[in-house]
């Protein structure tokens, strides 16, 4: 069997074209029960052995034997099917008529549990359709208040389709909130309590749709169901006495501060409170209520620094206005983010009667514009202010000193520096000098020597004091070479390295020297007089040996020092942080001039 939809009628596939499958000239099939739905308010049908049964949506009905019955055909405005239109008008008989014509057209069917859950598929089906605003006939009952229709339907709507939404947004509960129905809105919560948690387009719960309509009645049930309602709010952050306060219901936001007097505190995403949303309406009575219920919160600033009686001004409600100004909490001359008073906004509306009601009213409570204000708190911010500029600027000054201060210190010490090179390199090539002459007289000795090299002088005492002073002034300008080759001042690590190694060198070239000239002492004073190169060999040992070993002490000294200097400037850098002001700038301590020390 295939069902067609359009026309209403199952057609057998082998039977001609046209034939019906209740023909009672046609083969009776074997017993079978076939069940076809359709959502789409075109065709429900449902056939059991020859039996069918056909309800349309274009008003056309089908008997058992296939022959067509037509009545009147309806469609409604947003393709409304009958039961529809039925639960609109509120003609209940009318919607009894539709479900029972489903049992009064099943004729010579074989009766059954299975069956008869066949048709009562059909019949929520048929309850449940949606036209094309996503509407139930009870959405509609619902919405135009028809009681009778909704407790009829209510008996074949499922709990899917009770809570469905149409375009909008809105289920059966929020039209009929919406509507003020109230004995509606006390069915559908009996018949399901979960319907009041559902929410609408800007997460609207069915307690703020009744409250911004000012239905009272819907309200007080609402809440005697489930109080916690008050605390939801819209995607805004309105709550319902946001919504009930701007549009003046004093019922409703009597009833709802009754049920928590904090929700006058509470605020929504712009910062404001029940009490700003008052004051942009007419209703003083609202207004007087909520200020009873807490009075400090007419001085409870938006985010904009906007007060009710910014607000109230703004709006041009004289009579509001008034009102607020009543109260010993209100600060007429209070400012906002933009430095306006009252009375500054008074003075930028338009001119008009209220505007001009409203300047009096404020100029009788003493208001004034902000620019003749005498604000000690803002004159003692500037004061402070001017004072941290000038501390500010103070401070910039002595570090600018400091700065030029440590420079011209640096310039000195390397003048300084300079200086001492210049003397140290002086020295060194007199020292230099000193040991060329000596070393040199020892293979020119005064009175010449004879053919096996020795002095012919060598007996002579003056000879012998040239000899030994003359090893002496060598060996001491030899000691003053190396201490002045090893003190030298490093620039980086790179140069002191070179030096480093040249000035080991120097050392090898000094201590080679000297064996030189030890040696040459003992073929020019020949054997006889041998006890004066031994003289000189002690000299020699004494002076170089003992420079340079202090020297080496001092080498080691000088690099441990600077380790321990440098493990205490990393501890101390690491204390003070990398923000401290003496550290702020590590380029003037790396540019001073190092001291002196061994390498």
């Amino acid at each position: 069997m295939e069902p067609d939809m359009e026309k209403g009628w199952a057609t057998d596939p082998v039977s001609p074209a046209g034939s019906t499958v209740a023909d009672l000239s046609s083969p009776t099939p074997t017993p079978r029960k076939t069940l076809v739905l359709s959502n789409s308010g075109k065709a429900l049908m449902v056939s059991n052995s020859s039996k069918s049964l056909g309800l349309s949506n274009s008003g056309k009905r089908f008997d058992p034997t296939g022959k067509k019955k037509y009545v009147k055909q309806v469609t409604g405005r947003h393709n409304d099917t009958e039961l529809h239109l039925a639960a609109q008008r509120g003609d209940l008989a009318a919607v009894k008529q539709i479900l029972s014509d489903i049992d009064s057209q099943i004729t010579g069917t074989i009766s059954g549990s299975d069956f008869d859950d066949e048709v009562a598929q059909i019949m929520t089906s048929v309850v449940n359709e949606v036209n094309e605003l996503g509407e139930t006939p009870l959405f509609t009952a619902a919405e135009k208040g028809n009681i009778d229709v909704v407790k009829e339907l209510l008996c074949y709507t499922t709990k899917e389709s009770l809570m469905q939404k149409n375009l909008s947004g809105f289920d059966a509960l929020h039209i009929a909130c919406s509507q003020g129905h109230r004995a509606i809105v006390q069915l559908l919560l009996e018949h399901e309590p979960l319907l009041s948690k559902t929410v609408a387009q800007s997460n609207a719960t069915p307690l703020v749709s009744a409250a911004t309509r000012g239905h009272s009645e819907v309200v007080n049930e609402l809440l005697a169901k489930d109080s916690s309602l008050l605390e939801i709010s819209r995607s805004n952050g309105k709550n319902a006495l946001h919504l009930a306060a701007r549009q003046g219901h004093v019922d409703i936001v009597r009833t709802l501060l009754d049920k928590d007097p904090q929700l006058a505190r509470r605020t929504d995403k712009k910062g404001q409170t029940s009490l700003h949303m008052a004051v942009k309406g007419i209703s003083s009575e609202v207004v007087r209520l909520l200020l009873r219920a807490d009075p400090a919160i007419v001085m409870l600033p938006d985010k904009f620094g906007n007060t009710v009686l910014h607000i109230a001004t703004r709006k041009k409600r004289a009579e509001i206005v008034n009102e607020l100004l009543q109260l010993p909490d209100t600060n007429v001359n209070a400012l906002t983010r933009d430095h306006k008073t009252a009375y500054d906004i008074a003075e930028g509306l338009t001119h008009s009667e209220e505007t001009q009601e409203i300047k009096e009213i404020l100029s009788r409570c003493g208001a004034l514009k902000a620019n003749e204000l005498n604000q000690p708190r803002d004159e003692l911010r500037k004061t402070v202010t001017e004072i941290k500029k000038d501390v500010h600027t103070q401070l910039e000054q002595t570090r600018r000193t400091n700065k030029n201060v440590d420079g011209i210190a640096k310039e000195l010490r390397k003048l300084h520096r300079a200086g001492i090179n210049n003397a140290t390199n002086s020295v060194t090539v007199v020292a230099v000098l000193f040991a060329t002459v000596a070393f040199a007289a020892i293979f020119t000795v005064p009175g010449g020597d004879d053919d096996n090299g020795v002095a012919v002088m060598v007996h002579a005492t003056s000879f012998k004091i040239f000899f030994i002073f003359n090893a002496i002034a060598l060996f001491t300008s030899l000691a003053v070479v190396v201490v002045q080759i090893t003190l030298v001042r490093g620039e980086t690590k790179t140069e002191r390295r070179v030096v480093e190694v040249i000035n080991k060198l120097m050392w090898l070239a000094s201590v080679c020297t000297s064996v030189a000239f030890i040696s040459s002492s003992y073929i020019v004073v020949g054997r006889r007089n041998r006890y004066a190169a031994v003289v000189v060999t002690v000299i020699g040992t004494v002076t170089m040996t003992g420079i340079l070993s202090i020297m080496t002490y001092y080498v080691v000294k000088s690099k441990r020092t600077r380790k321990v200097r440098k493990k205490e400037k990393k501890k101390k850098f690491g204390r003070t942080g990398t923000g401290s002001w003496h550290n702020a700038n590590p380029s003037e301590t790396e540019s001073e001039v190092n001291p002196i020390y061994a390498i």
